[in-house]
């Protein structure tokens, strides 16, 4: 480290200091959460134009294969290289995805470039949440992490409209075409805005077999989703090879986590239960989240009967009360002694809600019914975010911050992909081999929503279980 960074890592940064910096990486975070959804009510037209409708699944799931699996990998080179050079090649990834997705000719050549796509936003999300730990203190972290969560969750629940306006008055390819300007000017803001960031670099492994080993699990495992019940019977041959095959995998990728000099997943973090509880609390909450952004318009679409803008729209509800809840308990949350009690009770709300959902989804409820449980799932679950990350970095040093927080995000990605695709396969529970019934009936959409509820209460168990300890005014 040359004598320029130095005095960045032991100075306190002043709030305007901080303000800027947060500004810095709120478009990174923008860019990388919108692309969870943006996708989900632009399918339908995307499947027609190419005549393709089997596999615009794998437009969502290629994007969040590869994310996850570089996810643990960026935290690596940020505590590395340190977090904005790790955030430049992110977001120059992200954009050459974007332009493959933009120009392609055929679906094959789509996907591949929603590989490339993901590897860059991998990187977004999560370096965006590493700079919130080096600039801000577990006790201080609440004062800007509601900025993280109301852009990161706006966008997220913004996607399904804005997807759903540009395939319907537009074109779809403008959803990819919007990522290079935006880009453009991430990396302006990135190279000088996070000037004055406090560096920790050390020294790390970067472990490519590990992130190969569990990219290689999961395309098997999502194609047995997809294919099972659809174009082979689940106890055929294909389907059963593939699971067998994603089991063998995954337990090598398990060996290597136990063998590897410095795993994709350090052990360190491992092996500390308050950062794994951290890590399930957050993985648990947030994927039934991401799946509910994906499958929310379906439903409305293919059940109700709106129109893709307006199913989209119909869904904000969700983000504007998670981002109020979230912003408020970040605030509240690093004041009380019994910092879990919030989040416990919101969690209680969130799976009661989504029951409630479920309960209803098959019974023709109002538009005005639908919202006002959405309100009461935002509501609940946004206390959950600002815990899981306070906790987690509450329980390891600044030096590991960006592994930790890398195998938070990759954590929750991985369980996300996972659970998006168990979502795909219960929508279409009773259909025939072509899936074609299933998209207009609601009792696949019973189970997606129940399925999303114990996902919720295994998170509310981890959070539970999760130790109070006092949050540190300093970084560790």
């Amino acid at each position: 480290m040359d004598a320029q960074t130095q005095p960045s890592a032991t100075r306190t940064l002043t709030h305007r200091e901080t303000m800027l910096i947060v500004l810095g990486v709120l478009l990174p975070v923008f860019m990388g959460s919108l692309d969870n959804t943006i996708l989900a009510s632009a399918l339908p037209t995307i499947g027609r134009e190419f005549g393709d409708a089997h596999n615009l699944p794998w437009l969502i799931t290629a994007y969040l294969i590869a994310n996850t699996a570089i996810t643990a990998l960026y935290g690596k080179i940020s505590d590395i290289r340190g977090r904005r050079f790790t955030l430049v090649i992110a977001i120059s990834l992200y954009m050459a995805g974007s332009l493959v997705c933009a120009l392609a000719p055929n679906m094959l050549v789509l996907i591949l470039g929603r590989v490339l796509h993901g590897l860059g936003g991998g990187g977004l999300t999560s370096t965006g949440m590493v700079v919130l730990g080096d600039i801000a203190a577990p006790r201080d972290r609440g004062k800007y992490y509601g900025y993280f969560s109301a852009v990161y969750t706006t966008a997220g629940a913004c996607g399904p409209a804005l997807g759903g306006s540009i395939a319907e008055y537009l074109h779809w390819s403008v959803i990819f075409w919007m990522n290079i300007p935006l880009g453009l000017i991430a990396l302006a803001l990135t190279l000088t805005l996070l000037r004055k960031l406090p560096r920790h670099e050390q020294p790390h492994r970067l472990d490519f077999l590990g992130a190969a080993l569990i990219m290689s699990a999961s395309v098997a495992f999502m194609l047995a989703l997809s294919m099972g019940g659809a174009r082979y019977p689940w106890t055929s041959l294909p389907i059963l090879s593939l699971f067998g095959l994603a089991a063998v995998v995954g337990a090598g990728f398990v060996v290597r986590l136990r063998t590897a000099p410095e795993p994709l997943i350090p052990l360190s973090i491992l092996n500390d239960r308050e950062a794994r509880l951290a890590v399930a609390v957050n993985a648990f909450g947030w994927a039934p989240v991401v799946g509910l952004h994906i499958y929310l318009p379906m439903y409305l679409q293919n059940v109700v009967g709106m129109a893709p803008a307006s199913a989209g729209l119909s869904v904000l509800m969700l983000a504007v009360m998670l981002n109020v809840s979230a912003g408020i308990t970040g605030t509240i949350l690093p004041r009380q002694v019994r910092y879990k009690r919030i989040p416990i009770a919101g969690l209680v709300l969130a799976i009661v809600s989504v029951l409630a959902l479920a309960w209803r989804a098959n019974s023709g409820q109002s538009l005005l019914e639908f919202e006002i449980i959405l309100l009461l799932i935002g509501v609940g679950f946004g206390c959950m975010p600002p815990l899981a990350a306070t906790a987690l970095q509450n329980n390891v040093s600044i030096h590991t911050f960006g592994s930790a927080i890398a195998t938070m995000q990759f954590s929750r990605n991985l369980l996300a992909t996972i659970l998006v695709a168990v979502f795909g396969a219960l929508v279409l529970v009773g259909a025939g081999t072509d899936g074609a019934a299933a998209k207009y009936s609601a009792e696949g959409f019973v189970l997606v929503f129940v399925a999303g509820a114990v996902s919720f209460a295994i998170a509310l168990a981890a959070a539970i279980l999760l130790e109070e300890k006092p949050l540190q005014a300093s970084h560790a």
